[in-house]
């Protein structure tokens, strides 16, 4: 099968340090090459992923109306070049609108909270050319009130990234992995840590300008250096890979509705609990009181602390192995791929039921050729 990978514009796939998603797409490729696929990908100039063709955006960013439009005749000539079986977009869904009213299978699938008009336009144009996934049944839910049929795959990690570490040394820190926002928690982090007494590692991109670069200056920055608080920047794999192994817990204590957040699935994965609050994807991904915890307030996040040597790391490391791994979900965008291009059944010559099995009965490609061009 022909496989063409979108990603948003503005980073590298893999991202250099943070950048999820990317991180996502490019293992994603990885994984259907290992599969006997053909992969193309259409990403910022400067990826590295490995794809067997490669097409670089025109625009890097996703809200200029003049990026919009140059990558639009991106993706329609990288279509036409590499000849896709599947189309499938991780990135902006107006990319598309060239190609909706196209025969070709499409995917789009979302990482955030989709906007309703957005998706309730483009199945319409699409018919059943066209089919979304979530990052989670919570992002699911959201989407499904514009239609169309909607399916929850969540993101993943390549296990072979991340070491397990069954035991960690009783005065192990705690780690804030994450943009340093308000909405992540940060400063609720550091709360809790003092009053549990353990020390906080925070590490992830911050901001230096505007309401979050405000936000570290007035919240964060005054209280690094004081009562075993320390702020060790942004952090490539490698380095994440022992952070998240040498913790007592991922500390993320979100004050937003979670999309997803693959760090927590990547702590998980070094067999460290997480703690975090009950909203959005995360209840989906921390089963709270074997996992990790998720707790309301403050009081329950301090106690939280207390409770970590019950958790289990071995069943922090089994819960990715079992749901979250990349062999496990890449699996499921190739059953999903296979759906869709599945032959239509001949309609039956004689009044009888409706075979069952194919809910996509139109959606048939013509036979495809190697790519005009080479790519990487």
């Amino acid at each position: 099968m022909r496989i063409l990978l979108t990603a948003d514009p503005e980073l590298p796939v893999p991202p250099v340090t943070y950048g999820g998603i990317e991180r996502i797409v490019a293992e994603l490729a990885v994984g259907l090459r290992d599969r006997g696929h053909a992969v193309g990908l259409v990403a910022h100039p400067d990826s590295t992923a490995h794809a067997d063709a490669f097409f670089p955006w025109a625009g890097t960013a996703s809200q200029s109306v003049r990026d919009t439009f140059r990558n639009c005749r991106v993706l329609a000539r990288a279509v036409r070049m590499f000849r896709p079986d599947v189309l499938h977009s991780f990135s902006r869904l107006m990319y598309m609108l060239p190609l909706l009213p196209r025969r070709l299978p499409k995917v789009m699938s979302y990482q955030r909270n989709p906007s309703l008009r957005t998706t309730g336009w483009a199945r319409r144009i699409a018919g059943r050319t066209l089919r979304f996934t979530g990052c989670s049944e919570f992002i699911c839910r959201l989407g499904c009130r514009a239609g169309g049929t909607w399916e929850a795959i969540p993101n993943f990690v390549d296990l072979a990234k991340y070491t397990f570490r069954p035991q960690v040394p009783a005065d192990a820190p705690l780690v804030f992995l994450s943009r340093v926002e308000p909405i992540k928690g940060a400063h609720l982090a550091i709360t809790v840590a003092r009053r549990a007494g353990r020390r906080l590692v925070i590490a992830g991109n911050r901001a230096t300008d505007g309401p979050n670069g405000a936000y570290w200056r007035e919240q964060i920055a005054p209280q690094l250096g004081r009562d075993g608080v320390e702020y060790v920047g942004a952090v490539n794999d490698a380095q994440k890979n022992e952070l998240l192994g040498r913790a007592a817990a991922l500390l993320v204590p979100i004050r937003w509705d979670e999309p997803f957040g693959i760090v927590f699935a990547e702590a998980l994965a070094c067999g460290t609990p997480v703690i975090s609050c009950p909203r959005g994807a995360l209840p989906e991904i921390v089963r709270d009181g074997r996992e990790g915890f998720l707790a309301e307030t403050e009081d329950e996040l301090v106690g939280a602390v207390g409770k970590l040597p019950a958790i289990d790391r071995a069943a922090c490391r089994a819960r990715v192995e079992e749901a979250f791994s990349a062999e496990v979900v890449v699996g499921r965008y190739q059953q999903l791929y296979s759906e869709m291009t599945r032959p239509a059944m001949p309609r039956p010559t004689h009044p009888g039921p409706t075979p069952i099995g194919h809910r996509i009965a139109d959606m048939t490609t013509e036979p495809v050729s190697p790519p005009a061009g080479g790519g990487r």
